[in-house]
């Protein structure tokens, strides 16, 4: 009795904590408009949102429109999602693998998608063509990584990280090739931008586009977060209390590997966020992925709106997304691994 009372608390808590952490975040989603080059009042963004919302015309100018719903808005949303695409699929990983040094990009998605954007660019491919095939490579690499991984006897979660590291140097060397053999005036730069991360070109279109496969995975992840806390005690365990081991690894691997192509198909390649915000999310509210999941999900959302309103406004030229993640991500974690050794369980 005692410990039910106790388990009921503590979930009341962490649903209490999660929608706190929601505050920050819709109150970055408004000022987040407001921030940028050309100057908007709270006002003009507030009467601007309510056109749209009740078709009433407020006479706004016609640039004011264009500058919040063609250019901010699916910025502003594609930092959202990306953000919490990688944070969540870095918890699951972490539980999966059971491993606080485990990323999004462990199976070589990132590396994946890498090359396929190249491709795609030497190739004069538009953005369309870019996004389309960095996704599809991305998930061909972890589906290379897993049937490789069934090719060996004894097949664990280790021999899969492992396969994945190879895939990851297998890509990159041909990432390598590409950018050797692109034309250096025009490809290779763009090629090199893309690998930074940037969400500068991204369009309302691109961003419902790749919503789709994001909210999907991410659903399910959600949906069977406690069983990740099964899983996360050992395969022994979980067998005990009934659970199929190989299909929730499964159907894990499967929505973080779409979470995050999808996520990198749009973005480029963004580090750090799927390792460091885990950890904040874990120190926050402990390690039950019940609550770590929503709460990574809406901190990893946060950081990257900020380090994105950071980047577009920090300088005259913007500076890609993924320096400034590794800038910060680098040392924080070094900090988290200091602070937070008997938190990871």
């Amino acid at each position: 009795m005692v410990n039910f009372q106790l388990k009921e608390k503590l979930a009341k808590h962490g649903i209490s904590s999660i929608l706190l952490l929601l505050i920050p975040l819709i109150a970055l989603f408004f000022i987040s408009f407001l921030i940028g080059r050309y100057p908007i009042s709270p006002y003009e963004v507030i009467l601007a949102i309510s056109s749209k919302i009740t078709g009433f015309n407020f006479n706004l100018p016609q640039s004011i429109e264009t500058i919040i719903f063609q250019i901010r808005l699916p910025r502003i949303l594609a930092a959202i999602l990306v953000g919490a695409s990688l944070s969540i699929a870095g918890a699951s990983f972490q539980g999966l693998f059971r491993n606080p040094l485990v990323s999004p990009d462990k199976l070589g998605v990132s590396s994946g998608a890498g090359f396929g954007a190249a491709l795609a660019i030497v190739l004069s491919g538009g953005y369309f063509f870019i996004q389309a095939s960095a996704f599809s490579f991305g998930l061909l690499a972890v589906v290379v990584c897993y049937l490789l991984s069934k090719t060996f006897k004894g097949t664990s979660m280790l021999t899969l990280v492992l396969c994945g590291i190879a895939i990851e140097s297998f890509f990159g060397a041909m990432l390598s090739l590409l950018k050797y053999i692109a034309d250096p005036y025009e490809q290779l730069p763009t090629i090199v931008f893309w690998l930074m991360g940037s969400l500068a070109s991204v369009t309302l279109e691109q961003v419902i586009m790749v919503a789709i496969p994001m909210i999907i995975g991410a659903t399910i992840l959600m949906l069977i977060r406690w069983r990740i806390n099964v899983v996360s005690m050992g395969e022994e365990e979980a067998l005990t209390m009934g659970i199929d081991v190989k299909k929730i690894q499964g159907i894990i691997i499967i929505c973080c590997t779409l979470i995050t192509a999808a996520a990198v198909s749009i973005s480029g390649i963004i580090g750090w966020i799927g390792l460091v915000i885990p950890h904040i999310a874990r120190m926050i509210l402990g390690p039950d992925h019940k609550v770590l999941l929503p709460a990574s999900t809406i901190l990893g959302a946060f950081f990257l709106l900020a380090i994105d309103n950071v980047s577009r406004t920090l300088t005259t030229v913007e500076i890609p997304l993924g320096i400034l993640t590794a800038l910060i991500g680098a040392p924080f974690f070094i900090y988290l691994l200091k602070k937070s050794k008997e938190v990871w369980v």
